[in-house]
This record gives C-alpha cells, sequence and structure tokens, in this order.
C-alpha cells in the first residue's frame, strides 16, 4: 500500500460518507443528535480541501493530516473519537514508505485503540467498537494466514459490517444513545456503520 493507495483510499471515504451523509443521519436520529451523517461528511469536506498538499506526503503524515482536521472541524463525539483514531493510526506506520499487510494490521489496530482511548468503550456497548474490534481481530487472523492486503481488508470490512448489524439489539450503555436506556435497543449504531463504511472503503481502493 503507497502512500497513492492511501489517498485514493482517503478520497473513497470522503465520497462515501458524502453520498451517506443523510443516512447516518438518519439512523443517529432515533438515538443520538440526529448529525453524524453531517459532521462526518463536514469532517471529510476539510480533508477533502487538504488533498492537493497530502499527494506528496507519505502515510503516516497523511493519516495525521486526517485527524488533526477531524478534530479541528466535526462537532460532537465523533470528530475527537476518529480524529485520535487517525492520529493513533499515523504513528503506527511513521517512517514506512509503504505499508505490508503486517503494518496495515498494525494501522488498523491502532485506529482502534486511539477510539477506545478517547472514547473508553467495550465490545457491547452499542458503539463503533463493536464494529472495529471484530474486524481488527479478523485482520490479526487473516496475517496469521499469509492473505493478501486485499483479501485482509475484505475479511476485516465483512467482519466490521457483521459487528454493525450485531448493534441492533443491544442496549446502548456509552455515548449518546445511553441516555435512552431500552429505548436505544432495535436501532444500528451510526458510529459503527460509518467504521464499517471506511473499512469497506479500504477494501474497495486495494
Amino acid at each position: 500500500m503507497t502512500n497513492e493507495d492511501n489517498l485514493r483510499w482517503l478520497e473513497h471515504i470522503a465520497d462515501v460518507l458524502h453520498e451517506n451523509a443523510a443516512y447516518l443521519t438518519q439512523l443517529d436520529s432515533p438515538i443520538g443528535d440526529a448529525d453524524h451523517g453531517v459532521n462526518m461528511d463536514r469532517g471529510f469536506k476539510a480533508v477533502r480541501d487538504k488533498f492537493p498538499s497530502m499527494a506528496e506526503m507519505d502515510i503516516s503524515t497523511q493519516l495525521k493530516t486526517v485527524g488533526m482536521t477531524l478534530v479541528s472541524t466535526v462537532g460532537g463525539a465523533s470528530g475527537p473519537l476518529y480524529g485520535t483514531a487517525f492520529l493513533r493510526a499515523g504513528t503506527a506506520v511513521a517512517g514506512k514508505g509503504e505499508l505490508d499487510t503486517a503494518d496495515i494490521v498494525a494501522m488498523l489496530e491502532a485506529f482502534l485503540g486511539g477510539i477506545v482511548a478517547r472514547g473508553k468503550a467495550n465490545p457491547g456497548e452499542k458503539t463503533m467498537v463493536d464494529a472495529l474490534t471484530p474486524a481488527v481481530n479478523t485482520a490479526k487472523q487473516a496475517l496469521a494466514e499469509g492473505v493478501t492486503a486485499k483479501e485482509l481488508a475484505q475479511r476485516a470490512a465483512q467482519a466490521a459490517e457483521e459487528g454493525m448489524k450485531a448493534t441492533v439489539p443491544l442496549l446502548a450503555t456509552k455515548g449518546r444513545a445511553s441516555y435512552l436506556g431500552e429505548r436505544s435497543i432495535g436501532h444500528q449504531d451510526p458510529g459503527a456503520t460509518s467504521s464499517w463504511l471506511i473499512l469497506r472503503g479500504l477494501a474497495e481502493t486495494l
């Protein structure tokens, strides 16, 4: 995975989050502030403005630039959470000209670690962690099996999709949705959904 591949992934994320802004906000309406899609779209529009200057950056600097941009432009919880995730991901691959499969797993693990560190969430609490944790575990297993980067990313995205769908019956115990108690049951978590879109974008890019 080169810096050109990484930038294509980030461009893909910006496109997909723009296309799905209304859908993510619709998911957020019953259990959140009805702004997740709008916020994520705004954040990646700001990232998109920096793409021309990011073309010459290494992968680590690209990811850190995304992180800092999201922290400064995205409202709600998703800005600090995703911002920290991209900053940690960038730190994990510092000094790398290209990423091999082990580097991609390290990047994904650090991405999840940033969200856990900032949000203090665990699996089963109806958050983006419910999509990202199975994705990272699956990526580690794929790495152990020696698959290609493309196959690894596809498996991770599939696991994220399953984790996202599994948030529907969960009772939210973290974040804005936790205020609703039992009423949070039966709704798909918007953060888990945007996490899946990000990982699906990586698979499609590779």
